[in-house]
């Protein structure tokens, strides 16, 4: 079982503004079948772990409806709508403590940290990342969310191109 951190950056490592928006992401060409995209990536993911910027952009962005079929660990401090179908769980707990729980719920699956950088470098901290994922995009923000706001150690393991971005697929080094 891998845990990644799957999300795509801005050339200048951003995967959002400083308003939590994806417009530029979306705006993008990308084939959907081509490699290193997210629809097969999705089919080996057994449970997921998001932050709550990222929880109510999916939420906005899917009018309400709840996009995924796996368990999903929401990380908040603060009281958000639960969504009409989809098994989703709010928490404040430890990022060990949740991972451990995600395992069990994803059978043989691997396991995903959705957007938010701070929250993959919390499981990264906690020696529980195994691989990051990252789809560049022909596009600078100059300001924004980080794609990884801490020092991380990474092994280049694939590259591939899917239309206008240049996909890299890395192992994290562990101590």
């Amino acid at each position: 079982m891998t845990t990644h951190y799957y999300t795509a950056t801005s050339l200048d490592g951003f995967i959002a503004t400083s308003d939590h928006s994806l417009d530029w992401l979306l705006k993008q060409d990308i084939d959907m079948d081509g490699p290193m995209a997210y629809p097969g990536f999705v089919e080996s993911i057994g449970a997921l772990a998001m932050g709550s910027s990222t929880y109510e952009w999916v939420m906005r962005a899917e009018q309400g409806n709840w996009g995924y079929e796996q368990p999903t660990w929401v990380f908040t401090h603060r009281d958000l709508e639960h969504p009409a179908v989809g098994e989703v769980r709010f928490t404040q707990a430890d990022v060990r403590e949740v991972h451990a729980r995600m395992m069990e719920a994803a059978g043989s699956k691997d396991l995903w940290i959705v957007g938010g950088g701070d929250l993959a470098g919390q499981f990264a901290d906690a020696g529980l990342l195994d691989e990051v994922w990252l789809q560049y995009a022909p596009v600078t923000l100059g300001s924004g969310a980080p794609v990884l706001p801490r020092p991380l150690d990474l092994e280049l393991i694939e590259v591939a191109r899917n239309r206008a971005f240049l996909c890299g697929r890395y192992r994290v080094r562990k101590d």
